[in-house]
């Protein structure tokens, strides 16, 4: 997490957007994305988290929303002049090397893993929610069903 970290808080320095905006770049320098749930699904996140981030990056010139044409009710995101010049001057994310690194395990070891961290959310009780972008504030959602701490179980 401090990797994570140090690398977003240089990336908002050298390039003033947040890391969670530069992944979403890299991932439209790769191909233009036919809509947000496409582009959720390439940034392995919520839909309403890349929706956010998109708007972000749209307020700054660097990406376009557009209408598709053979769906009105679709919107095209696509980079900008400006949001290519940006990327020449951006390292890549952590965000892709460890989605790199991922894709490097085998299948079993990703099952593995996937189990692992589900038993550390689940003894740590909290509400994992829907996937966000790493280093993207969202906004705080205060919800009568999050989980509370069982203080009473471990004090035994």
């Amino acid at each position: 997490m401090r990797s994570f970290r140090l690398s977003a808080r240089a990336v908002e320095g050298r390039l003033g957007i947040s890391a969670a905006q530069l992944f979403v770049l890299h991932q439209l320098a790769e191909s233009d994305a036919s809509s947000i749930d496409e582009l959720a699904a390439r940034t392995l996140t919520h839909q309403s988290s890349v929706s956010v981030v998109v708007g972000r990056l749209a307020e700054r010139g660097l990406v376009v929303r557009r209408t598709a044409r053979d769906d009105a009710r679709r919107t095209e995101i696509a980079l900008t002049t400006t949001g290519r010049n940006t990327l020449r001057r951006a390292p890549e994310t952590l965000q892709e090397q460890l989605l790199h690194a991922l894709g490097r395990l085998a299948p079993r070891q990703l099952r593995a893993l996937g189990e692992q961290l589900s038993a550390l959310v689940d003894a740590l009780e909290v509400d994992a929610g829907a996937p966000g972008m790493f280093f993207e504030d969202e906004p705080r959602i205060e919800t009568a069903s999050a989980p509370r701490r069982r203080s009473a179980r471990r004090a035994r």
